[in-house]
């Protein structure tokens, strides 16, 4: 299968863990950096690998940072980027199986490099099941993601000033 990889620097060794490990189980990879520890922001990294999907370079991506949490929300801003945080391996199966999750998001931070290698696997194993019922949610996920990619939407609403 053809990979994406791609971190900050948060998440430099695991990917390069999972880059000797993927090679070694003859993947065709796509490094997108980053390339040493040095402090790089993580919308960087998620747009070099939904990049690469949406242009056909691969057939999957793997997203790496600290925490998992903001790679995830930025590599889901792009159209056709389906991006899902998983840390465990129900997940990272079923989000392929059920939503055609393209993107697995890691934080390096929470788990170690077993439980991310059986995250791969799960990841890159699965397939999307294209069963009526989850065709017609993806349809739904493609609709909202047309309706609100047009530019009509008025901004995020958010301030971080809200109170609990």
């Amino acid at each position: 299968m053809r990979i994406a990889l791609a971190a900050d620097h948060a998440g430099f060794e695991l990917k390069s863990w999972l880059l000797k490990a993927l090679e070694n189980a003859g993947h065709t990879l796509l490094d997108k950096g980053t390339y040493s520890t040095a402090p790089v922001d993580y919308p960087d990294c998620a747009q070099a690998v939904g990049e690469a999907l949406r242009q056909g370079e691969v057939d999957r991506a793997i997203l790496i940072c600290g925490s998992g949490v903001g790679a995830s929300i930025a590599v889901n801003k792009m159209p056709g980027v389906r991006g899902g945080l998983c840390h465990d391996t129900y997940s990272a199966h079923q989000g392929v199986e059920h939503d055609d999750m393209n993107v697995l998001v890691l934080g390096a931070r929470v788990i170690g490099v077993a439980l991310a290698e059986d995250l791969v696997r799960a990841f890159l194993s699965a397939r999307f099941t294209g069963e009526e019922r989850h065709a017609r949610r993806l349809s739904k996920v493609q609709a909202l993601e047309a309706r609100f990619s047009s530019g009509s939407s008025a901004g995020s609403g958010s301030t971080g000033n809200a109170a609990p």
